[in-house]
């Protein structure tokens, strides 16, 4: 008996493998009814670049330990910064095509012993540089919730794997927002975690010096508090890193948080107005959380935006530059024309007239302005704000083949304004689906805690799931 799309999307993550476990249906019958809705829906919204060859076959899936959290459960990792043993690896760009491993990072490797069976990888924007994932390598990937649209980014094609109902979660990274801000496009949970929490190695220490970050899109918190379980925790010889929650992330959730100091802005760190249906998005949820009983008052963090952007893009220009410096070492010749899209060749351009003066003193900046948030979260336990300016933008405004360089810089700075600061900062932050628009578009609303307060964020994440359901919203695709 087959199992039907309908039963399949039904269920998340954790009980689809409950379902495995409890013989409801087996693991050729989830294998089954994931690729042929992998079939109908990735032709529509191209979230999927790579299918790995045997990867369901019977003797993959008999491996599995039955016991394992996720056992059955398909999974697909990011195009981007996450080496797969035998699968390639591009960055969304031309330049990497042909690009493989022979070993699996330890979060990848992590995700395999917790059951998870992977299948792919999904697109990226050329190395992650936008909110939009529309790279020239595998073309636009669209929202499935209306196709005009963009899935964000940089996991936008995790996002849109999710959100069509590919599977219940999906391996995501974050450097400036790009898991939060594909989940605010596709009405799903995003959990940025605490620096240090998710193993960077072995091919990577510090991941863009503390502003990059892993962990995963899914439509329930216990889907996200499940698989932070699963791959939280150092890895061997990690350049610093932050203990998991004692006891775990799931169990966590079994526990209300108690009254907490809320914090909100419905206007970006500038004081600038976003758009109405981003402001009713937070001002229904902070009614709601004020209905919870928690103590709610509007005010924001008091930091340079600007400055602090400006800071870390140094850093971020400075690792791309050497990122493809290094590629082009490999291959033995320069990038060709073809091969970088025109944003990126600029972005390549700054980063090589960076000074090392220059470059070591942007930490200093960055420090100043990181202390500045911090004293805030000193006397407020969460922060809430839009997790974008605006509903989803049609595809094409953040274009990284059309614009230049300046003008993809303001329309990102324009459309993500909520996102950096917290991969500045290293603290945990959440988009989570609270809204959605006249249109039918999904918005999503952030939620912040102090650094290392991730089971904190994912029980308050877990009081809005049961005070505002949303799993039964799917997209209509």
């Amino acid at each position: 008996m087959s199992l039907s799309f309908d039963d399949y999307r039904s269920f998340d993550a954790l009980g689809l493998a409950d379902a495995i476990r409890r013989s409801q249906f087996s693991r050729r019958e989830v294998m089954d009814a994931a690729m042929a809705r992998i079939a109908e829906a990735n032709p529509k919204v191209n979230a999927v670049t790579y299918l790995h060859p045997g990867a369901t076959d019977a003797a993959a899936l008999a491996v599995i330990d039955p016991q394992a959290p996720f056992a059955g459960v398909p999974y697909f990792i990011k195009d981007l910064h996450a080496p797969v043993a035998g699968m390639p690896l591009s960055h969304g760009s031309r330049l990497f095509v042909g690009d493989t491993h022979s070993f699996d990072s330890e979060t990848v490797a992590r995700l395999r012993r917790a059951g998870f069976v992977i299948l792919g990888r999904t697109a990226s924007p050329e190395f992650g540089m936008s909110g939009s994932t529309e790279p020239a390598l595998t073309g636009a990937t669209r929202n499935p919730w209306n196709l005009a649209h963009s899935a964000g980014g940089s996991s936008g094609g995790a996002g849109a794997a999710v959100a069509s109902g590919m599977l219940p979660a999906s391996h995501a990274t974050d450097s400036g927002g790009s898991i939060r801000i594909p989940a605010s496009c596709n009405g799903l949970v995003g959990l940025k975690p605490t620096r240090g929490l998710i193993a960077t190695g072995p091919h990577r220490g510090e991941a863009s010096h503390g502003l990059s970050h892993e962990h995963a899109v899914t439509r329930s918190v216990r889907d996200c508090a499940a698989i932070l379980d699963a791959t939280a925790g150092p890895d061997i010889g990690a350049p610093y890193f932050t203990l998991p929650h004692p006891g775990g992330y799931l169990a966590a959730l079994a526990r209300p948080p108690g009254p907490l100091r809320i914090a909100f802005t419905t206007t970006t760190f500038g004081g600038k107005a976003v758009d109405p249906e981003c402001r009713a998005a937070v001002d229904n949820t902070v009614r709601k959380l004020h209905d919870l009983g928690h103590q709610v008052e509007e005010r924001r963090p008091e930091f340079d935006g600007p400055t602090l952007g400006a800071a870390c893009g140094v850093l971020l220009v400075t690792g791309l530059s050497a990122m493809v410096a290094a590629r082009e070492q490999q291959l033995g010749r320069s990038a060709r024309d073809d091969e970088l899209e025109p944003v990126t060749r600029a972005a390549i351009a700054m980063g090589q007239k960076v000074t090392g003066m220059h470059y070591a003193s942007r930490f200093g900046v960055i420090n100043r302005e990181v202390r500045r948030i911090g004293q805030f979260f000193e006397t407020a336990d969460i922060l809430v704000t839009p997790s974008l300016a605006t509903p989803p933008v049609p595809l094409g405004t953040l274009s990284t083949q059309t614009l230049t360089l300046d003008q993809f810089q303001e329309v990102m700075s324009t459309y993500c304004p909520f996102t950096g600061a917290f991969n500045a900062t290293g603290q945990p932050a959440v988009s989570l689906p609270l809204h959605w628009s006249r249109s039918g578009l999904p918005v999503g609303v952030q939620l912040v805690a102090g650094f290392g307060a991730d089971a904190l964020l994912l029980q308050v994440a877990a009081q809005l799931e049961q005070a505002m359901p949303w799993f039964q919203h799917t997209a209509p695709l």
